[in-house]
């Protein structure tokens, strides 16, 4: 059987660029083609090598592995290690279902001339065959991913918290918020988001209603008996959100936080309360935002 180096290139080129491509939009990442042609091509280049070598190498599980973190790290250009773990454990799943895609369509299709060689498939089938089993992984994945986020309710990624800060306390209604992993810079310790319109009972309304003068570094307002006992426990935020890249919050250091979910109660003492100047929902579902770190 004639196999053509070039036709193997190409299959295997559009099969990666489409599994980088579906790996991003499960992502929600957006992706430059440039980086996707570079990486697909590493890959297609791996399974030519793949096919005319008879190095033991190239079948070598550990150089698999490694071939796809280049790959995904080209493609991505993650910024710390966990977002890499996490594009590569997204990227084996959708590599996975392709496979399986692959497979079905070759038993229906029934090809007279193929082989296998160190885990590639190589035969006479028409190129067709790659984008129609591309299409219906896709398919397939983008679909199981909407159904497994439509089950995760929002009961599920609510919990109470409550906050305690000089003898005082209040109940927060929050919302697990995993892309939530803020901390304050200096001590590093986790930062749970509050309205301030929540904080009235914990916090003296001299400081909550003059957030942004405290930002400024202006403290003429707040009277010398509250600044002897808050002002050693505020500080000053970093964080970017949606629109805005460069936002500061005004944190506070509270005394302890207790969180309640489902059948677990966790107290913590090193936690900061940031203190957000606006409503985080319309309708008021949930009054803070607090992240999984917390959880555990």
């Amino acid at each position: 059987m004639t196999i053509y180096l070039d036709v193997v290139i190409v299959e295997n080129l559009i099969m990666d660029a489409i599994i980088i491509y579906a790996t991003a939009i499960v992502l929600k990442v957006k992706i430059r083609h440039l980086r996707i042609i570079i990486s697909s091509l590493i890959g297609a280049i791996y399974s030519v090598l793949s096919y005319i070598s008879d190095l033991e190498i190239y079948n070598n599980l550990f150089l698999k592995i490694f071939l796809s973190i280049v790959m995904v790290y080209i493609a991505f250009s993650p910024q710390n290690i966990k977002t890499l773990m996490k594009q590569i454990l997204i990227f084996y799943l959708t590599s996975f279902l392709f496979g399986g895609v692959a497979f079905a369509l070759i038993y229906v299709i029934k090809p007279q001339e193929i082989l296998m060689k160190n885990g590639l498939f190589l035969g006479m089938y028409p190129l067709k065959t790659v984008f129609l089993g591309a299409i219906v992984a896709t398919a397939i994945l983008i679909t199981a991913f909407k159904v497994v986020k439509s089950n995760i309710t929002k009961k599920d990624m609510m919990c109470n918290v409550s906050i305690e800060l000089n003898n005082k306390t209040v109940n927060i209604k929050t919302m697990i918020d995993t892309g939530n992993m803020l901390k304050e810079p200096i001590s590093g310790l986790p930062v749970i988001v509050v309205e301030n319109t929540a904080l009235y009972e914990l916090i003296p309304k001299e400081i909550l209603d003059n957030l942004d003068d405290i930002l400024g570094g202006d403290f003429q307002k707040i009277p010398d008996n509250i600044k002897s006992t808050y002002i050693a426990k505020l500080k000053l935020i970093p964080y970017s959100s949606l629109g805005k890249q460069n936002g500061m919050l005004v944190g506070i250091k509270a005394d302890k936080a207790i969180v309640e979910k489902d059948d677990q109660v966790i107290e913590h003492d090193n936690v900061i309360v940031g203190i957000y100047n606006k409503s985080l929902t319309k309708r008021g579902e949930y009054r803070g935002l607090i992240g999984v770190e917390l959880l555990n």
